[in-house]
């Protein structure tokens, strides 16, 4: 089955786009455009940053609720998002748990933190983990475990066919990834201001009722995922069971404000009437 709709993004006013959509089973239901094109994924790089500590979660290399990040933090408020730390400073702005701070600089300290519990750099432990695992052959982790991964739409659907039907993980740890860790937390959803609450999974954001929101107005409230300020995207809508990534060189902006939602709901519309 192609998809008609994925080749909407001919319309976006970027230089190179691609896009893909893949079921819970694995199955590719349609692409559009250069699929092997490396592309930077921003903050598209937390989702496989969080697998890889998630991993190591499992592995026993380290616990969700042990201490990590400024006093008082632990791994989960780390991967949360809520460990009080600045968006890109390591300075503390607020205590643990108390609100959503968006926190490239807690990222930064969860990967440093993985990478010492396992004896490894943080990119080598994740290129092991998952990447290695799942043939994402043309993707990098190196740099900011926050915002430096490279990857390709192709790849992206491989890791995407994992969130929905996990190999690597316990399903139940999948599941806790995607469920709201400190519910009722209010804080800034970048690029679309104050949510009260500001759902987030272990580094996941989970769409619930925001409003507005880079997802569709048809997504379904459970629907997990991320987006880069580089102009990427990638989510899992669990009650549709598939998962769309898309990847641009553009960076955010209006223009993704405007054109993201419309495309997911054309994504939406189209795989439901094709069942």
């Amino acid at each position: 089955m192609s998809l008609n709709s994925l080749a909407s993004i001919e319309n976006w006013p970027v230089p190179t786009a691609a896009a893909g959509v893949v079921r819970a089973d694995g199955a590719v239901l349609g692409t559009h455009g250069p699929l092997a094109h490396r592309f930077p994924l921003a903050s598209v790089t937390k989702p496989l940053a969080a697998y890889a500590a998630l991993v190591a979660y499992e592995e026993g290399a380290i616990e969700l609720d042990e201490p990590a990040g400024p006093p008082g933090a632990t791994v989960r408020h780390l991967l949360a998002h809520t460990s009080g730390l600045a968006f890109d400073e390591h300075r503390v702005t607020a205590p643990p748990g108390e609100r959503r701070l968006y926190s490239n600089a807690g990222f930064e300290q969860l990967g440093d933190h993985v990478a010492k519990a396992t004896d490894m750099p943080f990119a080598e432990y994740a290129r092991q983990a998952v990447l290695e695992p799942l043939g994402m052959t043309a993707t990098s982790l190196a740099g900011s475990p926050a915002k430096d991964g490279v990857s390709t739409v192709e790849d992206l659907l491989r890791f995407a066919a994992e969130l929905q039907a996990p190999r690597l993980l316990d399903p139940r740890t999948v599941a806790e990834a995607m469920t709201v860790q400190f519910p009722g937390t209010k804080g800034v959803l970048p690029g679309y201001g104050h949510q009260n609450p500001n759902d987030w999974g272990l580094g996941f954001e989970i769409r619930a009722a925001k409003s507005p929101h880079w997802t569709g107005g048809s997504s379904s409230p459970r629907t997990f995922g991320h987006f880069g300020q580089s102009g990427t995207f990638l989510w899992v809508d669990p009650d549709a069971g598939l998962a769309c990534a898309a990847l641009t060189d553009r960076a955010f902006g209006p223009w993704a404000i405007e054109a993201w939602p419309v495309f997911t709901d054309a994504v939406l519309t189209e795989t439901r009437a094709g069942r």
